[in-house]
């Protein structure tokens, strides 16, 4: 049996996805459009933009071509330009969308942009002592700074009413990352530090949760 996606699910639902350009966020902006949220496209690469920043990767890809696709897969896809290293930036995202939208029911944190400072497959396993400590730093800034700046902000939106999500994106499981160094000690703890992001935020969004719901005795839900 073909599946498809309900396109009312998550109808007048406002989702914010941090790093929507390309790849996984990208996908993820898409996938919400399919089930009919507003989906508020963030990151660096636009074509109309008014900040002069771009990606590291240089590569053609821009928030509005992905705001695009979520409102042709049936959502209503938003472009904003901003740059997640800069808390001044993601402020005034907050605002804006408080403003446009009052509330925010998915947050996806899938803000990256190091794939090229980790080097290519030769450079890979290159110990702390020889490996560029500027770019090793920067990819700790683009995948730890970012996601914290980001929550920070955009977090107060998500908890003033229950039911919202937060998403944080990587790769590796917890313990996958947890047993295997990954290409360098940067990369390594970039990829551990946002799966442990994940438990601790999620740890201080615990006590916000609604309750859950009864029991009757024959365990089915009591509404």
């Amino acid at each position: 049996m073909a599946w498809s996606p309900d396109p009312g699910a998550l109808r007048d639902r406002v989702a914010v996805v941090a790093g929507a350009t390309r790849g996984a966020g990208r996908g993820i902006a898409t996938a919400l459009g399919e089930a009919g949220a507003t989906v508020i496209c963030t990151g660096r690469s636009s074509r109309s933009g008014s900040r002069a920043i771009r990606s590291d990767y240089s590569r053609a890809e821009t928030i509005e071509e992905t705001a695009e696709l979520v409102t042709q897969l049936g959502g209503v896809g938003i472009a904003i330009q901003v740059d997640h290293l800069e808390s001044t930036q993601v402020r005034q995202l907050a605002a804006g969308v408080r403003h446009d939208h009052g509330h925010i029911d998915v947050l996806v944190n899938d803000i990256w942009g190091a794939e090229v400072l980790k080097g290519p497959p030769p450079t890979w396993n290159t110990p702390i002592w020889r490996h560029d400590v500027e770019a090793g730093l920067r990819i700790l800034r683009l995948a730890i700074d970012t996601h914290l700046i980001t929550s920070h902000h955009l977090l107060p939106l998500l908890i003033d009413r229950p039911g919202g999500l937060l998403v944080e994106v990587t790769d590796g499981t917890t313990t996958f990352n947890a047993e295997r160094y990954r290409i360098s000690v940067f990369y390594d703890l970039a990829k551990v530090a946002v799966n442990r992001l994940a438990f601790s935020q999620g740890h201080e969004l615990a006590p916000m949760a609604p309750p859950p719901l009864p029991l009757r005795r024959d365990g089915c839900v009591r509404r």
